[in-house]
């Protein structure tokens, strides 16, 4: 029987997870050189009241091999234990959590480092009714997956560029907000070329809140004529010394070091058309849209890219935030066309080693450490190991 809680159980358990693996890691002898003065440094599991005893028993038995796999990943937990003082520990924020201000410690007085988790979820109030069908429950709104569906158009660098704007806007104007400055960010990328479709918000029956509103356009808001501050340009991402970078498209109409791109992007750029050896569109869809679009493009991908390294050229990958599906094709030519030790070798390794979901893991980590803003999905790496492991897609 499906249990109410105020989270994403499953969410909130593998941050918890997470946590205590970083504090067994940090621990270890391999950050012995890493002085954490004299507090106790905890590497005990803490999960939400809500997860039961059998599921925390579960993960108990197996934290010792998830924390191995962790530092055989190469993940640099040296760097982040150099920053911590106290080892961390995740604390849940609700809506029906109650807080006296007045009563919190100071921070400086605890004996860890807080990862304050908040839930912005909420019951619909419904009872819930049982029935024979397995949907006998009502799913909590506001999961923190499919932003698309409730961020208003919001992206990440939008948010931590205005952060304090959107909390100082408090609830009643927050929406309002953030129309402002998405519309604001649209423009500025409008009016260099860049790829700026409208944002569409669904109007949502809310209580208290009437005025959503459903569609943004240039009339309904007061644009300043000064929109230098809205937008990056979203620089790329060499991937050490592999000739690989990665990037969006409009990062490399402009940068002449490129001398061959795949651009993975739905729409072409037109002004890098004009030589297929060197631009080589291939639109993919993520694998919300289609579960197999990223596997039935690998194998022309790596082609392209084998072709052109061989040369000693110097290759692009490119989606249209540079977060997701250019990780994803720039993995598997990672893993396809070099050896262990990053050194192009056209594909000799490759052909001699089974790829593990743990050596993938390890080159994805190495790829994050020098694209910070790699953000690959679940789906589209199963994409990758299904490619890796020699999955073909028999096309319609």
């Amino acid at each position: 029987m499906a249990t109410t809680t105020t989270g994403p159980s499953t969410l909130l358990a593998l941050i918890s997870m997470l946590l205590t693996f970083l504090n067994s890691s940090m621990s270890s002898e391999s950050a012995q050189d890493i002085k954490h003065a004299s507090i106790d440094w905890d590497c005990s599991l803490h999960l939400p009241l809500w997860i039961s005893k059998t599921e925390r028993s579960s993960i108990e038995g197996r934290l010792e091999e998830w924390t191995k796999q962790l530092e055989e990943s190469g993940a640099d937990i040296a760097a982040l234990a150099a920053c911590l003082k106290k080892p961390l520990r995740p604390l849940w924020i609700s809506q029906k959590s109650v807080i006296w201000l007045n009563e919190v410690p100071d921070h400086d007085s605890w004996d860890f480092t807080p990862i304050i988790l908040v839930s912005a979820s909420f019951s619909t109030g419904y009872a819930q009714i049982r029935t024979s069908s397995e949907y006998s429950w009502n799913y909590i709104a506001g999961a923190g997956d499919d932003e698309e569906s409730w961020s208003r158009g919001l992206t990440p660098n939008l948010f931590w560029n205005h952060v304090y704007d959107l909390i100082n806007s408090g609830p009643d104007l927050c929406n309002q907000k953030v129309a402002d400055m998405v519309e604001k960010d649209r423009v500025y990328r409008a009016q260099r070329g860049q790829n700026a479709p409208q944002v569409i918000v669904k109007s949502t029956k809310l209580a208290g809140n009437s005025a959503n509103l459903s569609q943004f356009s240039l009339d309904m808001l007061n644009i300043e004529d000064n929109l230098n501050s809205y937008g990056e340009d979203q620089p790329i991402s060499w991937l050490g010394e592999t000739n690989l970078a990665l990037g969006t498209p409009q990062a490399a109409e402009n940068l002449s070091k490129i001398d061959c791109i795949i651009d993975c992007n739905e729409t072409s750029v037109p002004a890098l058309l004009q030589d297929p050896e060197t631009y080589f569109h291939l639109p993919i869809l993520t694998s919300k849209f289609d579960r197999f679009s990223l596997l039935k493009s690998l194998p022309s991908a790596v082609k392209f890219a084998k072709l052109n390294l061989s040369k000693g050229k110097k290759l692009l990958i490119c989606c249209h935030n540079g977060e997701d599906i250019s990780v994803c094709v720039g993995l598997a030519i990672l893993i396809s066309l070099f050896d262990d030790e990053g050194t192009f070798d056209g594909g000799k390794f490759f052909s001699q080693n089974c790829i593990t979901k743990l050596e993938m893991r390890k080159r994805l980590v190495l790829i994050c450490k020098f694209a910070v803003n790699a953000r690959a999905s679940r789906g589209n790496l199963k994409q990758v190991f299904s490619f890796l492991s020699g999955t073909t897609v028999i096309s319609d």
